[in-house]
């Protein structure tokens, strides 16, 4: 396979996921927002604001205009954050090999999409925007990975699901290594559910985390508590949502994925949590909308904060009892403080 690729989103994910393919040969192109990003991947070999310290190959390059990256590639991936998949998807819809369904699609964002018609599945919402070819044939990837350790070639396993298997095994081939084992599955609903879902709990355990040392109520076990905890509620989120396999929540794309984000020190939800707690992250802002609106000026972007206002949402419609996930809301929403809220919500879970 000539597997000529775009990644669409230079940031340390989608580098990290461009080096892997790049090292195996192929022609690789990423989009970067920021021409300085572009500058330094083209005439550096580095991508020293989002990944930096890791050697780039040379078949890797950058480019800055969109259509000109997405143009004639047979596979794009699409890893923009959340808040700007939409957007970005949009400006590739004029590009003629998508137009005529000659490129194979996958996303690596993790979030749900807010829409007119409330939060929604990130394939599901794209499938309303690309050509009809691309419906029930979009691939979505996860699993429990940090482009840090992927892009040193560390192991880790990823989830490629698709309703379309042909796809699915095509990206399967395209990302693997020795390094990077990639499996394939039908439930995509589930493995969306699961890699969106679990962020909101890592920022609720990094918040545990901070306290852990400060008061003598958290351990090794409470963390572990309200990680088993946070887990029924992803699970619950996701039948509900049309989940097709409950052994998905079980799998890499489930509790792999719940607990490298929790304990990772790489993992941004989990460092926002700590610096709610250390930091006073909250205090310039007055509530989750504000945070929302202003969230360039933290410095990182953490996807958990969009989704728990997505979850939120989402439980109230379905009627499930979620409370970690409508607490962070709370707290977000400056309505509660944090350690207000983990004691009574173990006290509550103790009963």
């Amino acid at each position: 396979m000539s597997a000529k690729t775009a990644i669409i989103g230079a940031g340390a994910w989608g580098t990290a996921v461009a080096k892997v393919i790049a090292e195996k040969g192929f022609e690789v192109v990423i989009w970067a927002l920021e021409k300085e990003t572009m500058d330094d991947i083209n005439l550096r070999h580095e991508n020293s604001r989002f990944l930096p310290g890791v050697r780039l190959p040379d078949n890797l390059r950058a480019a800055s205009d969109i259509v000109e990256a997405a143009s004639g590639q047979e596979f794009i991936i699409f890893a923009v954050p959340s808040l700007y998949l939409l957007e970005t998807v949009r400006q590739t819809l004029g590009v003629p090999s998508i137009q005529e369904g000659e490129t194979t699609i996958a996303v690596i964002t993790k979030g749900f999409l807010s829409t007119a018609k409330g939060p929604r599945l990130i394939l599901e919402t794209l499938e309303d925007y690309l050509p009809g070819f691309y419906r029930q044939s979009l691939v979505y990837i996860a699993g429990p990975s940090h482009a840090e350790e992927v892009s040193q070639g560390k192991i880790t396993g990823l989830i490629a699901a698709s309703e379309n298997a042909k796809n699915s095994i095509r990206f399967r081939d395209l990302l693997k290594n020795k390094g990077l084992f990639v499996f394939s599955s039908f439930d995509v609903r589930g493995v969306q559910v699961a890699a969106a879902a679990k962020n909101v709990i890592a920022i609720a355990f990094g918040m545990l985390d901070a306290f852990k040392d400060g008061t003598n109520l958290f351990g090794d076990g409470t963390e572990s508590l309200l990680l088993a905890a946070g887990l029924n509620e992803i699970q619950s989120l996701g039948m509900a949502m049309g989940a097709t396999h409950p052994e998905t929540f079980t799998s890499i794309s489930g509790i792999g994925d719940l607990d490298v984000t929790c304990r990772s020190v790489y993992g941004r939800n989990r460092r926002f949590g700590k610096d709610i707690i250390e930091k006073k992250i909250l205090e310039p802002f007055k509530d989750l909308d504000d945070l929302l609106a202003r969230i360039k000026e933290l410095g990182y972007l953490p996807e958990g904060i969009a989704a728990a206002k997505h979850v939120k949402v989402l439980a109230e419609k379905y009627r499930l009892k979620m409370p970690i996930s409508t607490g962070l809301c709370q707290i977000l929403n400056r309505k509660i403080e944090p350690l207000v809220f983990l004691e009574n919500y173990l006290n509550e879970l103790g009963r």
